[in-house]
């Protein structure tokens, strides 16, 4: 039967290429299309690494031309944490979870890179501020103010990238990058590691991610500063209200504006739906095209096989072997045009391209598969459903 089908298809193979690249196509795009929103996914059940809940943001900035020196805002800062209702807090640097702000470089270790790193400031009450989960090794400690290279925590993903399968790496130095015309590379011992984290947004995967403590005796002046702050729950407005006068309160020069990270998250989620809605819709237009399209090339390939088909049930075939010989040589064709997507598909894990893992690859093909499958098999069930009908009688007079 099988090779029978394959007679068939040769002999009609003019007619049937253009059949068979648009299923190559069609499995192209739906592959490209399942592979997108299977990352999305993926990202999106991932665990977060911290926890953003009951966080808040304060941004403090100094007055107009002002420079806020780090003694009064550690005084500011200790005046904040006795509220009733704040439970930690922490000072970082202005790229906190779900913002649209990015510090980013590369570092190495050894032999081994690793570019587009987010880099965070941080204070040592920042773990415990943000639940950040440690895997190895410790947090920042005033036992850290004397060493000689700046404390750093790195998080999984890098610490893999950078030592590999070293059974230890704390204590280990990690440089940044030089820049471009410059030999200066800053060095930074690595005290801990922590579990992946996702502070872009929901959809976003796993960032590689390096903490750098902050000085705690820093003589510098700021123009203004990043705070987070764990709450307890069931705390609002009113708490709000009494940080921006507790600080006001040591000096009215700076301003105080108080945000939640929950509320900056659903500000970036706003922002990534939209694409993702938008790109539904397309795929949802390109099935709907992918289906009207071989709907009517079967139909017309039917209706051009009239004499074939009327000649055949002369002969004593029946109306369902008619009908499962098309489906037969559909389903044939299908898989043809899936084994050229499949061999295209595949260089996508083979050559690890857009950092995408391969499983995402794997499941997109699967999806596009058996999509492609199944559109094929609804679009061809009508028309074999018609060429079964055809009298041949009257096929063979209207030739």
């Amino acid at each position: 039967m099988i090779r029978h089908l394959f007679r068939l298809i040769w002999n009609r193979k003019r007619t049937n290429v253009l059949l068979l690249s648009e299923i190559f196509f069609s499995f192209v795009v739906l592959f490209g299309v399942a592979t997108i929103f299977i990352g999305f996914g993926r990202n999106y059940v991932l665990p977060r690494g911290f926890a953003h809940e009951q966080v808040w943001r304060l941004n403090i900035a100094a007055g107009q031309g002002e420079k806020m020196p780090h003694p009064q805002l550690d005084d500011v800062l200790r005046q904040v944490r006795a509220l009733p209702g704040v439970q930690e807090l922490t000072l970082t640097s202005q790229n906190t979870p779900f913002r649209f702000i990015t510090m980013n470089g590369e570092f190495e270790a050894g032999k081994n890179k690793m570019d587009n790193v987010d880099r965070y400031d941080a204070d040592d009450r920042y773990a415990a501020t943000m639940g950040l989960q440690l895997l190895e090794g410790r947090w920042f400690q005033p036992s850290d103010d004397a060493s000689t290279r700046r404390p750093a925590v790195i998080s999984r993903n890098m610490r893999e990238k950078l030592f590999g399968d070293a059974p230890r790496v704390v204590g280990q130095v990690v440089r940044e990058s030089a820049g471009p015309g410059t030999e200066t590379r800053t060095e930074f011992q690595v005290v801990g590691v922590t579990e992946n984290v996702r502070p872009h947004s929901d959809f976003d995967g796993e960032a590689p991610s390096m903490w750098m403590r902050l000085q705690p005796h820093d003589t510098t002046r700021w123009e203004g500063a990043t705070v987070l702050v764990r709450v307890a729950p069931g705390q609002g407005a009113e708490l709000q209200q009494k940080m921006v006068h507790t600080i006001a309160g040591v000096t009215r020069k700076w301003s105080t504006q108080v945000y939640a990270l929950e509320t900056d998250r659903l500000d970036k989620l706003k922002i990534t739906v939209a694409p993702l809605a938008a790109l539904a819709v397309v795929g949802l237009f390109l099935i709907v095209n992918v289906a009207l399209g071989l709907f009517g090339v079967l139909w017309y390939n039917i209706n051009q096989r009239r004499a074939e088909i009327g000649l055949r049930r002369a002969l004593g075939a029946s109306g369902p072997g008619i009908s499962a010989q098309f489906l037969g040589e559909m389903l044939v064709l299908t898989t043809l045009g899936v084994t050229l997507g499949l061999l295209l598909a595949a260089q996508f894990p083979l050559l690890d391209a857009f950092d995408v893992p391969s499983n995402v690859y794997v499941l997109g093909m699967l999806a596009a598969t058996g999509l492609i499958f199944l559109l094929t098999a609804l679009c061809a069930w009508q028309p074999s459903r018609l060429a079964a009908r055809i009298q041949p009688a009257v096929a063979l007079r209207e030739e």
